[in-house]
């Protein structure tokens, strides 16, 4: 189902997070739960791998996450405002050490000069508090920029595992 390459990535991901004893919850939007795939996709992830939160919708971004609709209303679903906390909303859910959360503009539709399509922003936090969001825009069709957050999402995971 997955290419070897996004395979490797979620394992190195297990791996490190295994290794440190943390544990992880996904918060996915436009990825629609691609990335807890790859992760559970790997026999033995359940000792890593807490829960995912599939919150396509803005009301499911506020009442399964606690996105306060104002976050919304003055940023839009796709923004670093709104994936902070959706972020945030999954580490206060679930018993983990980091949580990862993603949106943005797949298309075809739904771009605009500001937030074209192909935006995405992935942002980590951490129990501690801290949360670090990344923005990019890729190109390609809908499968294309799906596949493209879903390794972003998994090279940050790794990098943040390990820089601790």
């Amino acid at each position: 189902m997955f290419a070897s390459e996004v395979l490797d990535l979620a394992a190195e991901v297990l791996d490190a997070y295994r290794a440190r004893g943390w544990h992880l919850a996904t918060a996915e939007s436009c990825t629609g739960g691609l990335l807890a795939a790859a992760l559970t996709s790997i026999a033995g992830s359940s000792d890593v791998v807490e829960r995912g939160f599939v919150t396509y919708s803005n009301e499911a971004k506020i009442e399964v996450l606690g996105v306060p609709p104002a976050t919304i209303a003055a940023h839009g679903a796709v923004s670093a405002e709104t994936a902070t906390a959706m972020a945030r909303g999954a580490i206060v859910r679930a018993p983990v050490e980091v949580a990862v959360s993603i949106t943005g503009v797949a298309g075809p539709g739904g771009g605009s000069a500001e937030k074209p399509v192909g935006l995405v922003i992935v942002c980590l936090a951490g129990c501690d508090g801290v949360c670090r969001t990344q923005r990019h825009v890729f190109p390609g069709d809908r499968t294309e920029v799906r596949e493209a957050a879903l390794k972003v999402a998994l090279g940050f995971l790794a990098d943040t595992a390990k820089s601790q």
